[in-house]
């Protein structure tokens, strides 16, 4: 693993932590105070990641038409976030920022930008032999380096995304000891592909191995006959993040960072009973067509979409039960979020499910009292993935700590990805991060954009800095944004856009023209934050 640098850090001036020194109000977190220092050993922390769900896509976010009961069970025994956001509105780079702890102006992916070099033959499918990512930047550090580098055991299950076959970055590289499911998160696409990639430093493997999946490839990966695969991406990689799981012990702590792919497209899945009770339920229904070689058809979009979100629900409620099973749950820190907002991508229907679709649709029928007035506190959430509108980057959020978080605690404290770093070895007691491991090259400043929200988990808002803004840009769309307080500023295409979001959560009231002070202070953030990437480029606003 690399060696960072252990000079001091040579701060921007003013630092985050000199900019962020106000206070989080009483209003937003009432909790107990818990101190670590009452926990035997160093916490476990587990990262549970899913792919495109909404922010309404839970029932304890007012989701009425899919069952979350594990997910909703997390809610109420821990602290749910109604101002949570990701790092970028699109995967590869939101969990760049989650893993490097910048946000996407600093950040060396900024986009989904994929590498293909030669093909192989998987039985009779033709594929793409080195595929994957767009790398993260080698001479910055990301979590599991730094949890590996203190004494933890780490585990990765599901999208690695970071690097693909063959580079620099993969996870055998960077501080993985055990990784099971996709290097290449275009692959991820597929939950019936024709392998799967391990590393295992427990059984002796040297590097990243492709796990051929014999009953599959049997098959077509497009079209007739790919209904007969039987190796289900998402629950293989489940029962290998479980059997993980399993082999951890007292004696060390670990980081578990679970990137599972549900409900991400393509929306197919086993026909069990899970899928069998929504078939016929959730009407409408949608047939999908396919699009001739990324996704294939289906005729029930509606119900393999909830059938999806439940079998996730289903997979957390197991781990849940392992860590229980196993004397662990009290001594991990679980969070439960997703990666940005929905899409609508192969066949998917984010307006069918979401508290907009609901509420204007027929089935509002349906919708409890308690359902239909959180529809008019909340209001509805504007713009899908790839966009930087409250609905591609907000997100739902959940934190469960038993002993430590006091149950059903709600959050109006907006945090983002980037918060993540600093948050986790402020739980797991590893302490000047940034100066131990700024690299040391001064040539290229070397930045770490969160702030640890620990204090506010703990029940110590007292003590809790907060973002003086928060910032996004996502390179393939070529937006931007900027939060401060309630104004939010939308750049599309270098053309700005100011909102209120005390008042318009959905963003329909543009006022620069009103307030062109807080426009221009705003867009000078984004002059300060956003750093040219050659790999990634927007364009930036008239300052």
């Amino acid at each position: 693993m690399k060696k960072y640098s252990t000079l001091p850090m040579k701060d921007k001036s003013p630092s985050i932590r000199q900019m962020c020194g106000a206070l989080l109000p009483a209003a937003y977190c009432l909790l107990p105070t818990t101190l670590l220092s009452a926990t035997p050993q160093r916490p476990n922390i587990l990262f549970i990641l899913c792919d495109d769900m909404g922010y309404g896509d839970l029932g304890c976010y007012g989701q009425e038409l899919i069952r979350t009961p594990h997910i909703d069970l997390m809610a109420s025994e821990g602290m749910r976030f109604t101002q949570a956001y990701c790092g970028s509105p699109v995967s590869a780079p939101s969990r760049c920022c989650f893993m490097t702890g910048q946000h996407s102006g600093h950040a060396a992916v900024r986009g989904n930008k994929e590498y293909w070099s030669g093909t192989v033959w998987y039985g009779n499918n033709k594929e793409y032999a080195v595929t994957g990512q767009h790398p993260y930047d080698s001479t910055h550090v990301i979590i599991p380096e730094i949890f590996k580098d203190n004494g933890y055991d780490t585990g990765m299950f599901g999208k690695w995304a970071a690097g693909y076959e063959g580079s620099h970055y993969t996870p055998d590289k960077h501080g993985i000891d055990e990784f099971y499911g996709y290097i290449c998160q275009y692959q991820a696409h597929l939950y019936f592909p024709n392998f799967l990639n391990r590393y295992s430093r427990r059984i002796g493997d040297k590097e990243v191995v492709r796990v051929v999946l014999d009953d599959n490839i049997q098959f077509p990966m497009y079209g007739d006959g790919y209904e007969k695969r039987t190796q289900y991406s998402a629950d293989l990689i489940h029962k290998e993040a479980l059997n993980w799981l399993r082999l951890q012990t007292a004696d060390t702590p670990w980081l578990g960072i679970f990137t599972y792919t549900l409900p991400h497209a393509e929306l197919q899945q086993p026909r069990d009973s899970i899928l069998l009770s929504y078939e016929g339920k959730l009407l409408p229904e949608k047939a999908y067509p396919g699009d001739g070689g990324r996704y294939n058809p289906n005729t029930n979009s509606h119900a393999q979409f909830a059938a999806m979100i439940t079998r996730l629900d289903t997979q957390v409620g197991e781990i849940i039960d392992v860590l229980r099973e196993r004397g662990m749950l009290d001594n991990t820190l679980v969070i439960f979020t997703s990666d940005n907002g929905p899409h609508e991508e192969g066949g998917a229907d984010p307006a069918f499910f979401s508290r907009r679709g609901i509420s204007s649709n027929k089935e509002a029928d349906i919708l409890s009292d308690e359902a239909t007035d959180a529809l008019k506190r909340d209001g509805v959430l504007r713009g899908l993935k790839r966009s930087t509108y409250e609905g591609g980057i907000r997100i739902p959020f959940i934190a469960l700590w038993p002993g430590h978080i006091a149950p059903g605690t709600t959050c109006d404290m907006p945090i983002a990805f980037y918060d993540l770093m600093p948050t986790f070895c402020e739980i797991a007691g590893i302490e000047n991060y940034i100066e131990r491991y700024r690299n040391d090259d001064v040539s290229r400043p070397d930045h770490f954009d969160g702030v640890s929200f620990a204090p506010t988990l703990l029940g110590n808002y007292k003590l809790q800095e907060r973002h003086p803004y928060l910032y996004w840009e996502l390179a393939e769309s070529d937006v931007m944004a900027v939060r401060k307080g309630d104004w939010k500023l939308v750049v599309k295409k270098g053309q700005t856009e100011l909102y209120n979001l005390a008042t318009d959560i959905h963003e329909d009231d543009n006022l620069k023209e009103q307030h062109p002070d807080i426009v221009k202070e705003l867009v000078e953030i984004i002059y300060a934050e956003h750093v040219d990437n050659p790999y990634f480029k927007t364009t930036l606003p008239e300052r």
